[in-house]
């Protein structure tokens, strides 16, 4: 065993597992807990709100003793008992706050869509905090936006230039100085209502003529932003533009396909730049993809999924209850190809849909 490692924040199963198969033994924080969390962890504490997470956490912490904690969405910014590896929190704040990272953006010379002025239509409306692209909406006129901004009062927002295209990230090691950029991935997203936004999936490795300069542009920013550890750079990439979205300063949901496309851990990679050293690029073996299955109604879900893993992660436990739009289960897949992998991820969905009734 290397050590026991502390994850905590919303959703750790992805972070966990990685975990384990590196070697250490893992205890969790986490809202969900679903089955699959247990099979990587020696424990878990369930919280429900993120103004629990702190006692939660605490509670943990006075049960075992951690050589270090990983934090994910949500616990970024806590202050932990034992050694955080990651991206400190006197320099992960700004990464919270998207008017503070547009400031970022714009410093650094990279192509941000720009702050849309007072009255200027359509605006990609954001609030200033906030992780998953779940409440962006892009808004066409007054009365889109007051309606729009009445859904979330006394929520700060920016207004930004609409940037239309493709969305992608890119997933970068940093070690606070330097960054490798690891892969890069296209990335899925709801399409449809309030969440039209929201990350629901991703493909990798992502072919595209932009990719070479996106990892350019990835490497400069994350090397620049004084993370350590793991974090993903989201673009949106336009006729002949890679417009520079968001920064995660943390373990991104694409964390699955980057490992089964590229055979490579990224928890190893993420301590060992913790600690300085940088890996080597690796080549991609495959492609992987992996999609949300979200509650199209409010619903009980009574089957167990736990007999189609590894294709099903993210595995409720039978009996669970899920309002509409909530994320119920994950669906992965692998191929040679890209057509491959998403014509073997649908019949994947097939499957999995049956069970969801």
């Amino acid at each position: 065993m290397r050590g026991r490692v502390l994850v905590a924040g919303f959703a750790t199963r992805h972070v966990a597992q990685s975990a384990a198969l590196a070697g250490y033994e893992v205890c969790a924080v986490d809202h969900f807990c679903d089955q699959d969390l247990f099979w990587y962890t020696r424990d878990r504490m369930h919280f429900n709100d993120l103004a629990d997470l702190p006692d939660t956490v605490d509670r943990m912490c006075r049960k075992y003793s951690f050589d270090l904690v990983v934090a994910t969405s949500g616990a970024e910014d806590l202050t932990f008992p034992v050694p955080l590896c990651g991206t400190p929190r006197e320099c992960v704040g700004r990464f919270l706050d998207k008017l503070e990272m547009q400031h970022f953006f714009e410093e650094l010379g990279v192509p941000v869509p720009r702050i849309a002025a007072e009255g200027e239509y359509p605006v990609m409306a954001k609030p200033r905090r906030g992780a998953g692209g779940w409440r962006n909406a892009v808004l066409r006129n007054d009365g889109e936006e007051k309606h729009w901004a009445s859904l979330y009062p006394d929520v700060p927002y920016i207004r930004q230039q609409v940037a239309d295209g493709i969305p992608a990230s890119v997933c970068c090691v940093a070690n606070g100085d330097k960054a490798r950029a690891i892969a890069v991935n296209e990335q899925l997203l709801r399409r449809n209502g309030e969440s039209a936004f929201g990350f629901s999936g991703s493909i990798t490795p992502f072919d595209h003529p932009l990719c070479r300069e996106m990892i350019s542009l990835a490497e400069k920013i994350a090397a620049s932003s004084g993370c350590t550890g793991t974090l993903g750079i989201d673009f949106v990439i336009g006729h002949d533009t890679p417009w520079v979205i968001e920064v995660n300063p943390r373990f991104q949901g694409t964390i699955d396909t980057v490992e089964a496309a590229y055979a490579c851990n990224l928890f190893r990679f993420h301590v060992n730049a913790c600690a300085g050293a940088l890996p080597e690029a690796p080549q991609a073996q495959r492609y992987a993809a992996r999609r949300i299955l979200f509650a199209d109604r409010d619903l009980t879900f009574d089957a167990d999924l736990k007999g189609l893993a590894p294709m099903v992660s993210d595995i409720p436990w039978p009996g669970t209850f899920f309002e509409e739009e909530q994320a119920i289960t994950s669906v992965s897949a692998t191929g040679s190809t890209r057509d491959e992998v998403l014509s073997r991820l649908d019949k994947n969905i097939s499957s999995v849909r049956q069970y969801i009734r």
